[in-house]
């Protein structure tokens, strides 16, 4: 044999045993079922919710509306630790089909019940606390999957991909419901939620998992200390610790202004209703923006420097937010916000999916939700308070310090500041 033909017979064969490159996850069926679920659970959740405010408010006084309104925050907050570890013994899709099973089968009773009478608060306080637990079982759940249905370097289009998810069923979700309740009462728009809930259920039950790794120590004892195993990985580990108090940090220093200042704002400007809705569009806008863009992409290159750079800059956006004149330029600061908040929150979780072993995933999930969804939230009163106190520029201007510290703090430490994506 010559020296070309064996050349030639080598490349062939060396071509012919590579591995077929990765397909991408926007073209990937598996992918696009984890995402036709998740749209679907999220748009049930926009429209529960406003049906659910909507029957309160009209059963009751605004007192009793706001604290059936609030129940279902408190197990969510408590068990939402104890969330990951079920995820991580039981496996997240498991969890998560359980979760929205509960879920439509509670709304549709619920929808049952409308129809036939009228029950009192105590029913939808009821309903509330239920979901609020199953919330802590669902949050971890979904946030562990991504690695099991996508290898490691197609992370971050799966979280654009699930930020057009969410965006989706934020824009889409309170229309729909308010057109179910116009059309037919509250009955009808939990019955909608219900469906909703329902639909992710054949879709999730056809996906197709990785094999998840063999891990010493993991479900070897009880739920207890399997939950302390998974805290001191977390508290160990050189990328996933700090990222856990950057989360902290940017989530307290976020959701007050845009939560409990932005009605404070609109209302000192003279923008009314209006105004509000133009600013959410505004930061909606940005971070679909966002999400598209990494689903587009896929790679980011030196991700953990660009978001705590793109984290820095957006609370910069955010002290500046109380000091625009006019609407145009509050949208346009808004939009911003939303497009540099949006691609740093996107890029920590796909850091934090790439660097956390599978079957720690449920209780790292977890830490962070509890961070961002049970620790942060209890900045709504101090933020009212100090507005009261101070007025609405300086509170704005120290949360956006705060949220600045996070996008440093990542700068500052080497290891969450050199960490990459892989390709």
């Amino acid at each position: 044999m010559s020296t070309a033909t064996a050349t030639a017979t080598a490349t062939a064969t060396a071509t012919a045993t590579a591995p077929a490159p990765a397909r991408p996850a926007h073209r990937d069926p598996n992918v696009l079922r984890w995402v036709g679920a998740y749209t679907a659970s999220t748009l049930g959740d926009s429209v529960y919710h406003l049906a659910l405010s909507w029957t309160v408010v009209s059963t009751g006084t605004p007192a009793q509306a706001g604290l059936v309104m609030a129940v279902s925050a408190v197990p969510r907050a408590l068990l939402m630790l104890g969330g990951g570890v079920v995820a991580d013994r039981l496996g997240p899709r498991r969890v998560v089909i359980g979760s929205d099973a509960v879920r439509c089968l509670v709304v549709l009773g619920l929808a049952a019940t409308l129809f036939l009478t009228s029950p009192g608060l105590w029913a939808l306080a009821a309903v509330a606390l239920v979901f609020g637990t199953v919330d802590a079982l669902f949050l971890p759940a979904v946030g562990a999957l991504p690695p099991r249905i996508a290898p490691t370097d197609q992370l971050a289009r799966i979280q654009g991909l699930r930020g057009l998810a969410y965006r989706c069923g934020a824009v889409l979700g309170a229309p729909l419901g308010g057109l179910a309740v116009a059309l037919g009462g509250p009955a009808t728009a939990f019955g909608a939620a219900g469906v909703l809930f329902a639909l992710s259920i054949p879709l999730l039950s056809a996906l197709r998992l990785r094999p998840l790794p063999d891990t010493e120590g993991v479900r070897d004892g009880t739920a207890l200390s399997d939950l302390a195993d998974g805290l001191r990985y977390l508290r160990g580990h050189r990328v996933l610790g700090p990222l856990m108090v950057i989360v902290l940090l940017s989530d307290l220093g976020f959701v007050g202004p845009l939560n409990v200042g932005l009605a404070v704002l609109a209302e000192q400007r003279d923008w009314g209703a209006s105004g509000i809705g133009w600013i959410l569009a505004g930061f909606g806008t940005g971070a679909g923006a966002a999400a598209l863009l990494l689903t587009v992409r896929g790679h980011v290159p030196r991700a953990g420097a660009v978001s705590g750079w793109t984290m820095t800059l957006g609370a910069v956006a955010i002290g500046a937010l109380a000091y625009a004149p006019v609407l145009p330029a509050a949208v346009a600061v808004a939009l911003a916000i939303g497009l540099l908040a949006g691609l740093s929150g996107a890029l920590c979780n796909a850091l934090v999916q790439t660097h956390c072993e599978p079957a720690y995933l449920g209780r790292v999930t977890a830490v962070a939700g509890l961070c961002s969804l049970g620790l942060a939230p209890l900045g709504y009163p101090l933020t009212g308070a100090a507005i009261g106190l101070w007025g609405l520029g300086p509170v704005y201007v120290v949360s956006a310090s705060v949220c600045a510290l996070s996008g440093i703090y990542g700068l500052l430490v080497p290891a969450v500041r050199k960490a990459e994506l892989p390709r």
